[in-house]
């Protein structure tokens, strides 16, 4: 995918939230008729655009994190669906291709606050 945040243009971010409000509220209105999806809260919580606007990553998390896999698996099959809609709406010469991804970012901070926790961490911490 494009490079960090900093890196990319305006425009490029600005159609990346675009993207992450409309699949957001398609997921938030069930507008997906997909057994698994309906039975689940998913959040988008970052959609990467390529420079070209070709290309988006969706990251996102089920709600507490539950069956990660099974509404990856969803998400991915029903990715022709969400392109369509989001390139009616986005109104584009050209709709971006959907790539679905879990979000790893919580996982991450999660970890991070492990760590900090840790009594030897935080004493090490503590001598400055």
């Amino acid at each position: 995918m494009a490079g960090q945040p900093e890196q990319q243009s305006v425009r490029v971010l600005k159609v990346g939230e675009r993207v992450r409000h409309i699949l957001s509220e398609l997921l938030a209105r069930g507008e997906v008729h997909d057994d698994t999806l309906s039975a689940h809260s998913v959040s988008v919580t970052e959609v990467r655009m390529t420079p070209d606007l070709r290309q988006a990553a969706a990251y996102v998390k089920p709600l507490l994190g539950e069956d990660e896999a099974v509404v990856l698996k969803a998400l991915q099959r029903n990715t022709a669906f969400f392109q369509r809609e989001v390139a009616q709406r986005l109104g584009l010469k050209f709709a971006p291709k959907l790539q679905f991804r879990n979000d790893e970012s919580f996982d991450v901070a999660d970890k991070i606050d492990r760590l900090l926790s840790n009594p030897r961490v935080a004493r090490d911490l503590g001598e400055k």
